[in-house]
Formats: structure tokens, C-alpha cells, sequence
């Protein structure tokens, strides 16, 4: 069955309705995207479910006829390529995906990765003026990449590290009960910045909480937690702060229960895909997170939004919809249409100025360092049932119900990027 959606949803345009190519203008190609994620490897559904939500987007744009371009309407056609979650796959891809015409770069799901293609991105960019790409980040979230490697050709569409760390922050800050806490993360660019920045703001927002653990982990080659578990629960911590995703968050959090360790968990990535499966009755009233959007959002927009994705992919395991990056493709939908082509510096411009909005979600690009800027929520995991609790993850039986949301002007953090603009 795997096998069989993954040839389906390869090739975009066999799944594009007839109205959208009758709306395109007869000869005109297909703008060409292409998504460079890890597809295999160990967080190869995370890059299948990324894959998910950018073609039900890019699918919305076309069955509206497209973009606007001063040649006429064209459609978006996405390809995808395997990066395996490594630097090296990644630029490969990179270098293949412009050999085939893509003009529109996407990642997200490895900070690191975006890093190294935000370099590589520039370079060809200046060697090859008349090939010019943009790169779309939807999730890779090192508060570096839009302050010291801010560039012109890279737009991130997720809050990054530092602005999910503050709004944790403002759910901790209130949990009184709380004074001991235990920072566990990953050791990468990622996990560095946000131990780094809970740090900061603990000392800010809570000075009064004691750190009685703090150390980094191998990314995702632990397979027995609970060593650290009983180290989190012997530290006498009443919290865990953590980035941690995929089974490195899972693991965690189900060792720790073993442990008979009592207290919560201050996620990024709680209700990321699987977790809230794996980790069960060990998460409820226990697992906070941040994201951009919940499903149990109280609106009746958010609730049709949702319900129109399950509609759309209604199996189980592929319940893991993204709100940003639906309003990703739809700021560039509108940037290529005010730029009337899809040259890349005019494209760029448009885009630094993009406002978005789709049921009920609004988003701005900001023009200083290319983050957009949107609302957060923090959710805590319960059975589905409870009160705000209408939706649960992936069939598990479990949601989120949202404990706190920040507006985009409060959620916005200071930049110390410096673009560099061509002329």
C-alpha cells in the first residue's frame, strides 16, 4: 500500500483535475518545484508527510488555473528528490533539481541540511545569474539561518527556534509549581540553539527555576533513554525542556514514565508525526507543544481547514497536516503572480512583501531577514473527548488541547541579519 502512494503522489500532474489544465494556457510549461527531504532514512516519514501537505497545496494553486504570469496562467508542478537526511545527498539533489529546471527550491526538515543548500544556493546563484533559484524553508528552525546566514534567496516560513522557545516560555512562566528543570536535546546546530536559548530565557522569564540537568545526546542513534531518564528523575526536576523529535522524543518520554518520572515535558515536537501514538497515556496532561496551528484550533475555519485535508488523505497514518506550509505555496502562488514571471529576484522582491491568509491563518513575510511571522499556539496532549479535545493525531486517540495563543506581533523576535540585496 506504501509503495502504491508513493507512485501516486510522485508525479503531481497525474493527479491534477482537468479543470486546471483547461485554465493553463495551451503551451506554456509547468513551473517546477522541487522538494529535497529526507525520504529514506530515519525520519523518512516525516519527509513523506512534508510531501503530503506541499502537493495538496500546490494542487489548491492549480485548480484555480494557476499563476498569473505576463505570458498567461501557468500551473506549479513539484518534483521530489531524496536528500536520506545528509548534507552531501542534499547538494546533490540540489545540483540535479536545477539541471531539471527547478527554479524553487524546498526543505525543512533538517537545520543543518539548510544550512549547507542557503550556501550552496548563494554560490550558484553568483556564478549563475541567468539560473537563479529561491530556497523555501518550511521547518528548519536555527534561529541562525535568518540572522548571520540570512540571504536574499532564502525565506523561512516556520518560527524559528528562539521564537517556539519563548512561546513555551510564556506557558512555563506561569506554571508555578515548577522551580527545577532538565534541558535535554539533540547534538546538532538545532539542539545547541535551543538549550542555548532556553538558557537565556529561563534566566528571564523564570530566574527563580533551578537547571538540574543539561547535556546533548547522538541525533537519533539512541535507542535506550533510560539511562537519561534516571538521571532526569535523580536530578529531582519537575520538567523537561527539550527539541527532541522523532524516536528521540518518544523514547524519551516513555522512558522517563518507566522511570516513574512525574513531571512535564516543554516540547517543540510532541505532537509531531507518531509521537502522540508512541507515546500514549504517558503524555496525557504531561506533553506540551508549539506549533504554528493545532487541529483543535476553536474555529470553525480551522475545523473545515482540517477536515478538508483528512478528506483529502484520509488514512490514519497520513493525519499530519501543516498550516504553514499551505500559506508557504500560497505566498509563493502570490509572489510569482506580482511578479508576473518566475525570475528569481522578482519573485524575491514580491515575496519579502507577502500577506497570506487562508481559513482563518494569517501570515507576513518580514522584509528584514525573510521570517515569516504568524501566530503560535501551545497545546497539551490529552485523550480525545475531553473538552477541546474534538480532534486526535493520526487515529492514536489522543490531541491537543490549546492552553495559550500568541499573535504574531508577540511572537516576533529582534534580527541581527544584514541582507545583502542585488543591485
Amino acid at each position: 500500500m506504501k509503495n502504491v502512494r508513493r507512485r501516486v503522489l510522485k508525479s503531481l500532474a497525474v493527479a491534477l483535475c482537468a479543470p486546471s489544465w483547461a485554465a493553463a494556457q495551451h503551451g506554456l510549461p509547468a513551473i517546477q518545484l522541487a522538494m529535497i527531504e529526507g525520504l529514506s532514512g530515519g525520519n523518512a516519514n516525516g519527509g513523506e508527510a512534508v510531501f503530503r501537505n506541499l502537493v495538496w497545496a500546490v494542487e489548491r494553486v492549480n485548480q484555480r488555473g494557476g499563476v498569473a504570469t505576463t505570458q498567461g496562467l501557468r500551473l506549479l508542478q513539484m518534483e521530489r528528490y531524496d536528500s536520506k537526511g545528509q548534507i552531501e545527498e542534499a547538494l546533490s539533489a540540489l545540483r540535479s533539481a536545477i539541471d531539471d529546471g527547478a527554479r524553487f527550491i524546498l526543505q525543512g526538515n533538517s537545520s543543518a541540511v539548510a544550512a549547507a543548500l542557503i550556501e550552496a544556493v548563494n554560490k550558484h546563484n553568483e556564478r549563475e545569474p541567468g539560473r537563479r533559484v529561491l530556497f523555501l524553508n518550511y521547518s528548519a528552525v536555527d534561529p541562525i539561518l535568518t540572522n548571520e546566514k540570512c540571504s536574499f534567496w532564502h525565506f523561512r516560513f516556520d518560527a524559528h527556534a528562539d521564537m517556539r522557545m519563548a512561546a513555551l516560555m510564556a506557558v512555563l512562566h506561569d506554571d508555578r509549581p515548577v522551580k527545577a528543570v532538565y534541558l535535554l536535546g539533540q547534538d546538532y546546530s538545532f539542539g545547541q540553539a535551543v538549550a542555548r536559548e532556553a538558557r537565556r530565557q529561563l534566566g528571564i522569564q523564570r530566574p527563580d527555576i533551578r537547571i538540574v540537568g543539561d547535556e546533548l545526546h547522538a541525533l537519533l542513534r539512541i535507542k535506550d533513554f533510560a539511562p537519561y531518564a534516571a538521571k532526569i528523575k535523580a536530578s529531582g526536576a519537575q520538567a523537561v525542556i527539550t527539541g527532541n523529535f522523532s524516536n528521540d522524543l518518544t523514547l524519551l518520554v516513555k522512558a522517563a514514565r518507566e522511570a516513574g518520572f512525574e513531571g512535564k515535558f516543554y516540547t517543540f515536537y510532541g505532537n509531531a508525526l507518531g509521537a502522540p501514538a508512541a507515546i500514549g497515556e504517558a503524555g496525557v496532561d504531561k506533553v506540551i507543544a508549539v506549533a504554528d496551528w493545532l487541529p483543535n484550533v476553536q474555529t470553525a475555519q480551522s475545523e473545515a481547514f482540517y477536515r478538508s485535508f483528512r478528506q483529502r488523505f484520509p488514512l490514519p497514518a497520513d493525519d499530519y497536516v501543516h498550516m504553514r506550509m499551505q500559506l508557504m505555496i500560497e505566498a509563493l502562488a502570490q509572489a510569482i503572480d506580482k511578479a508576473g514571471s518566475t525570475d528569481a529576484v522578482a519573485v524575491a522582491r514580491a515575496l519579502e512583501h507577502a500577506a497570506v491568509n487562508l481559513q482563518g491563518q494569517h501570515g507576513t513575510m518580514r522584509a528584514a531577514d525573510h521570517q515569516f511571522e504568524q501566530q503560535l499556539v501551545v497545546g497539551m496532549m490529552e485523550r480525545q473527548g475531553t473538552p477541546g479535545v474534538k480532534f486526535d493525531v493520526e487515529g492514536s486517540g489522543y490531541g491537543f488541547r490549546v492552553i495559550k495563543t500568541i499573535q504574531p506581533a508577540q511572537a516576533e523576535m529582534p534580527t541581527t541579519c544584514k541582507m545583502v540585496r542585488p543591485a
